[in-house]
């Protein structure tokens, strides 16, 4: 049994519980490390699983039409499910005047499921190849880590107590875990493999553009904020390229 990808699966629940204790010890830190792992994802993207789609329809395996299609479906679906369902991202202002624990509870949950399919998302990419595999794992444990940071604050800010956030800390974390298991008992073809990297590239995207990237300017922009987004991309490429 290959124990890579589980060590792998665990470091993304580890990094979720860790971005909800950093939402407590580092307030004051949370747009430096939001704007740098934009940057992870983009590189994630761009250097392992575009090229590795790119070889797939090249050899044949699929038309690269179907390729996009699902790379909308991806951006598109994460875009209405978090504009008409799930509540990714909160400021406190927004919920100054309806503050209730519920909310942060939902709120929490829909993270997990979205942390589970996150596991999925390692497990697939592992059978692809160990390559995909870290690449998409290292993307995983980068929002992951933001994540983590969002269902506390969602938690903490909806008036939910310090010892009931944690417990949904909790189960959000092990949901990486769970969703990297559930693909055990499954395999897919090279075609929809190719598929589904299409689809998780299109997630990607959007959670790192038009999520994670607004968030960190949504104060002041800097060019320390620009500068680490463009350091998590070149670290993604030296990735690829020399490891």
């Amino acid at each position: 049994m290959n124990f890579i990808p589980i060590i792998f699966s665990i470091f993304a629940s580890a990094s979720t519980f860790l971005g909800g204790i950093f939402t407590i010890k580092f307030k004051n830190k949370l747009r430096e490390i939001m704007a740098f792992s934009a940057g992870v994802l983009l590189g994630a993207v761009a250097f392992k699983i575009f090229p590795e789609i790119i070889k797939e329809v090249s050899a044949g395996n699929i038309e690269s039409i179907w390729v996009m299609a699902a790379l909308v479906c991806g951006f598109l679906l994460f875009h209405i499910l978090e504009k008409t369902i799930l509540i990714h991202h909160a400021h406190e202002d927004d919920y100054k005047d309806h503050k209730h624990p519920h909310v942060g509870i939902f709120s929490s949950l829909a993270l997990a499921g979205h942390s589970f399919i996150d596991g999925i998302g390692i497990g697939l990419g592992f059978q692809i190849s160990p390559a995909v595999g870290i690449l998409i794992a290292i993307a995983v444990m980068s929002h992951s880590f933001i994540d983590g940071m969002n269902s506390m604050v969602l938690m903490l800010v909806n008036k939910n107590s310090n010892k009931k956030s944690k417990i949904f800390l909790l189960i959000h974390s092990s949901a990486p875990i769970l969703g990297f298991i559930s693909t055990i008992f499954f395999t897919l073809t090279s075609q929809l493999l190719t598929l589904y990297l299409g689809f998780f590239a299109g997630f990607l995207l959007y959670i790192g553009a038009s999520d994670i990237l607004p968030e960190a300017h949504s104060e002041n922009s800097s060019y320390k904020l620009i500068g680490l987004t463009t350091l998590g991309v070149i670290l993604i490429f030296a990735i690829t390229r020399f490891i």
